[in-house]
């Protein structure tokens, strides 16, 4: 009976999970404790956070909510961090779960106004290349005035769509069949080919726009969430921060939009791929049936979610309110004018965002770690022990390099913290200040890009339920990432060398 329970116990842990990541996890649970008390707490912390790490890049195996979970119980147990820290984290980012819960839930109302004018840029654009970068640089332009979260939500959203029209019609339905996109048992294997096409194309897409978010998300105040803290800390408006940002941002901005095309143009790791002729054909299909069924009631609605689009724009450029509760009032507007009144209605908008609000909170346990632990603090030290002409462009590496492992929430939070105690000492000039706070917000948003826990659009997307669908996980974000990283990076290093 003993034995029988403990496999049930066994087989129920994490699930359908690989036996082999099982194991991981436990012998995770198991040498931390073991770590703490003969290594000491700060290699242990360490520790923690390469393990949440690893967990976060077998996100298609497990959903880390569940194996992070843990490991975040763990460490408050063994008193690597305490309830009031995890406490206090959420709390100084109740602004990004406002918005996860409400703009999310609230871009999922307009998605017939997205996919319509979507499918219309998708299908009148023929060059991948232009398409590519027509993408990235509207991610970009809308980032600098919204927030890289919702813009993340919107490009999931249409993509998301154009997979679920593709799948199902391959799949021998109709488009108004109900359809398990997950399921690609109703696939033959020549149609099969076709669809992974059409995935790694979307895949193309999805991060060029992702990568788009973090190019104009650096740019404006309101761009980034640490935006606001550091513009406020140094007392720059929305246009001198625009302004103090430019000679990083600008020359970024531009060859970020140049890496767009020349990964498209040579194909590299991965970029090039072409829609497939039968998903084209598909997808033409649908929108011409769609004008053609399209009511005098759905032409309403979807001009209804254009307006609704419209005062999200205006309201989160002149910050009418918090993001999340603009999206509140999207939910509110979308919903009242569209029909749509009953609780289920409703709740399938929250399905999405709802797991990841979870996994950010615990993801805030592991900062929590860091901050109790002070695992930061060395390199902070050994950055204000260098000479003043070499200490903007290690800044710049430093906030990158912590960003790409933490949150660059997190990580700007505390150096603009240290770098403002250094001003309000005596210790630097409000000249090196003001360089410094460039290399801060321009590090913690541009080399972050290279992992999807540096920024929270870009762990949303690891996580969303998009990213099983085309085949989307964290080696794979990582290495179509990587042409980014480097030239952005470079790029900005060498603003700061030899513009700043």
């Amino acid at each position: 009976m003993s034995n029988s329970f403990a496999h049930a116990l066994h087989a129920n842990f994490l699930g359908h999970a690989a036996e082999w990541y099982k194991r991981t996890i436990i012998i995770f649970l198991i040498i931390n404790p073991i770590l703490m008390f003969t290594v000491g707490n700060f290699i242990t912390g360490w520790v923690i956070v390469a393990e949440f790490i690893f967990c976060l890049a077998m996100a298609l195996k497990c959903y880390p909510l569940q194996p992070g979970g843990l490991l975040a119980i763990q460490a408050v147990l063994m008193g690597m961090t305490s309830p009031e820290t995890v406490y206090h984290e959420t709390e100084a980012n109740f602004a990004v779960i406002l918005l996860l819960i409400f703009m999310v839930a609230g871009i999922f109302f307009l998605k017939d106004m997205l996919l319509y004018l979507f499918t219309k840029i998708l299908l009148r654009i023929k060059s991948k290349q232009l398409l590519s970068l027509t993408f990235c640089f509207t991610a970009a332009f809308l980032s600098a005035f919204l927030d890289a979260l919702t813009v993340t939500a919107v490009i999931i959203t249409v993509a998301g769509g154009f997979y679920a029209i593709y799948h199902k019609v391959t799949s021998g339905k109709g488009f108004d069949a109900d359809h398990d996109q997950a399921d690609d048992t109703g696939i033959g294997n020549e149609t099969h080919e076709d669809l992974e096409g059409f995935r790694a194309f979307l895949r193309n897409l999805m991060m060029h726009g992702a990568i788009g978010t973090a190019l104009g998300g650096v740019t404006t105040l309101v761009g980034e969430p640490q935006n606001l803290l550091i513009g406020q800390i140094a007392g720059w408006d929305f246009g001198e921060f625009f302004v103090r940002m430019a000679p990083v941002s600008m020359p970024v901005l531009a060859v970020g939009l140049m890496t767009c095309l020349a990964v498209e143009r040579f194909r590299i790791l991965g970029y090039g791929a072409q829609m497939p002729l039968a998903a084209r054909r598909i997808l033409e299909e649908y929108d011409r049936r769609e004008d053609e069924r399209r009511t005098p009631k759905q032409r309403a609605a979807i001009m209804l979610q254009a307006g609704v689009a419209l005062f999200l724009v205006l309201a989160l450029a002149f910050h009418w309110a918090e993001v999340g509760l603009i999206g509140l009032a999207v939910i509110v507007l979308a919903t009242a004018f569209t029909g749509i009144i009953k609780e289920h209605q409703l709740g399938h908008a929250f399905s999405e965002a709802l797991p990841f609000t979870a996994l950010l909170v615990v993801f805030f346990a592991i900062v929590g770690v860091i901050h109790d632990q002070d695992l930061f603090q060395p390199i902070i030290q050994f950055v204000f022990t260098l000479d003043i002409e070499d200490q903007v462009p290690v800044f710049f590496l430093a906030n990158g390099l912590l960003s790409a492992i933490s949150d660059n929430v997190f990580v700007a939070t505390v150096y603009i913290n240290e770098v403002n105690e250094a001003l309000q000492s005596g210790a630097i000039t409000r000249e090196h200040f003001d360089n410094l706070t460039i290399a801060i917000n321009t590090g913690t948003n541009i080399p972050s890009v290279a992992t999807p826990n540096g920024q929270a659009a870009f762990l949303f997307l690891l996580t969303s339920a998009l990213a099983p669908l085309i085949r989307l996980g964290y080696g794979r974000m990582v290495i179509l990432a990587l042409p980014y990283t480097i030239s952005m990076t470079i790029t900005g290093l060498l603003a700061t060398i030899y513009i700043l």
